[in-house]
């Protein structure tokens, strides 16, 4: 066989597992409460049933927090709530304790932080990469009732300004 017909076989493309870049589900109270000084994706350790309900969108994450406890971490108040046709010799909990993985270079750094300087971690959303669900966990300063104010404004001002350009657009027209 020659090699000018060879050359440009190609074996098939394997398929992709679909990524999704928008989150299943975002705590959007951790922005408003705290200051994201850095952000870390980690891996969180789920059961067949939990995987299900977050593909179905039974998730919530508003109450969630990361707690340290000997050199691991794990998220907890992440609420996963069972499908209603989930199997019957399972007795599923919503609020069940979730380990997360992360590298053990980056937990001992995050302790430091969290211990030195009083950083909080908290979870900011669950979103899928391929087929693994992965978290995304925030080193959080707590905001002060003066910093949550401004924040409103500053958020308010941009609806407004906003507003105000495509008023000012749509009249030239």
């Amino acid at each position: 066989m020659s090699t000018a017909t060879n050359s440009s076989f190609r074996p098939p493309a394997k398929a992709k597992p679909a990524v999704s870049a928008a989150p299943i589900a975002e705590n959007r109270r951790a922005r408003y409460d705290y200051f994201i000084e850095e952000r870390h994706e980690a891996g969180i350790v789920l059961e067949g049933w939990e995987v299900k309900s977050i593909r179905a969108g039974q998730v919530q994450l508003t109450d969630g927090y990361v707690m340290i406890k000997g050199g691991e971490m794990y998220l907890i108040g992440c609420r996963i709530n069972p499908l209603r046709n989930a199997s019957t010799h399972i007795s599923p909990l919503a609020d069940r304790i979730k380990k997360l993985l992360l590298k053990g270079e980056d937990i001992r750094r995050l302790i430091g932080k969290i211990e030195q300087k009083g950083f909080t971690l908290v979870p900011l959303n669950l979103h899928f990469k391929g087929s693994y669900v992965k978290v995304e966990i925030g080193l959080a300063k707590g905001k002060a009732e003066h910093d949550k104010r401004n924040t409103e404004k500053k958020r308010d001002w941009e609806k407004e300004k906003g507003q105000l350009m495509r008023h000012a657009a749509n009249s030239k027209s």
